[in-house]
């Protein structure tokens, strides 16, 4: 049976402030430790009113300060964002703080559009060096090498996990190349995830970090007491779908009672199309779904992002997934 990891976009629900998003993810984080989740994965994007984890760095040391046990990490940093060596120099710098807890995903996509791209002073054919950039900081985070001159403090010699992040076949080609564990964004652009992960198995040559091919798939996860409960609360995330087609960034808005009455037919199937690896529903709804999708994928690990508006509301979510994840342990195991 797959471990079970969450992924935290830290959201702002409409009526909050980013700190209290913050606050939340440390009590979401604290609160799924306990419930033996083993990382927990923040995301870098920039100009959205509705995540806080911009500064992700930043804040993956406030959570890994506020836990003991749980692997934090970055699902991921968007490295064509930032020079290879500011990035092992941070990571560096959590992974000796936080030994043997932090992981360090690495995508290429901006995590923005094109204007707040050139806010960040970023070339937009920074991407086309991403596989010589993770080969970099992957030198920067190893063994000091004989002639090195250049060295990330703290960063050497910390062999910080990377792992490649990706939705399509770039990613899946690349982590199999260069023998590291591969995540794929199921959870929003599930379109190529069978193509890339075949394509990532078939061609996974072994390194020093891992001997065989490791996959992460991502889902959304919405689980409450009853079917409908769970897919009110579910509409929350449809309706941030829906605004980010209408060209809307928003916080996170409240559920409502007749999701068809907000969306078109157009926007209904583009919104579903890019959900579709979504398990919403009671406890024996979600594990129904979820069985059927590791099955499908053969997953290692399952990341699981829950956009829900009431705090309460999401941290019973995870603790419903925890007993299903339980109950789908017990009937993977022969008796």
């Amino acid at each position: 049976m797959p471990e079970f990891s969450v992924l935290d976009l830290a959201p702002v629900p409409e009526g909050a402030t980013p700190a209290d998003a913050l606050r939340n993810t440390l009590d979401l984080a604290r609160h799924v430790e306990a419930l033996g989740y083993r990382r927990f994965w923040l995301a870098e994007h920039h100009n959205m009113v509705g995540i806080a984890s911009a500064a992700t760095a930043v804040v993956i040391g406030y959570v890994a300060c506020g836990t003991r046990t749980i692997r934090v990490g970055a699902g991921g940093i968007m490295l064509p964002n930032h020079a290879p060596l500011i990035i092992a120099e941070q990571f560096g710098t959590l992974a000796s703080l936080y030994p043997g807890r932090i992981d360090l995903g690495l995508g290429r996509a901006p995590g923005t559009d094109q204007r707040t791209l050139r806010a960040l002073r970023r070339d937009p054919s920074s991407a086309d060096s991403f596989p010589q950039d993770v080969l970099e900081l992957q030198t920067l985070l190893g063994p000091l090498q004989p002639g090195q001159v250049v060295q990330a403090v703290p960063g050497t010699d910390t062999n910080v996990p990377l792992w490649i992040l990706g939705s399509s076949l770039f990613g899946a080609q690349l982590a199999a190349v260069l023998g590291l564990p591969y995540a794929f964004a199921s959870h929003f652009a599930p379109d190529a995830l069978m193509q890339a992960l075949q394509v990532y198995r078939e061609k996974f040559q072994p390194s020093k970090q891992l001997d065989r091919p490791y996959v992460m798939v991502g889902a959304n996860v919405v689980a409450a007491e009853t079917d409908a409960e769970a897919r009110r609360l579910f509409t929350s995330a449809q309706q941030q779908f829906t605004n980010l087609f209408r060209g809307t960034r928003s916080r996170l808005p409240p559920p409502i009672d007749d999701i068809e009455a907000y969306w078109s037919p157009a926007e209904k199937a583009q919104a579903s199309r890019m959900l579709a690896c979504s398990f919403v529903g009671s406890a024996e709804t979600v594990r129904r779904g979820l069985e059927d999708f590791i099955a499908q994928t053969g997953a290692d690990e399952v990341i699981v992002a829950s956009a829900i508006y009431d705090h309460a509301a999401r941290l019973r979510s995870y603790e419903i997934l925890a007993e299903v994840w339980k109950a789908l342990g017990r009937e993977a195991t022969p008796s």
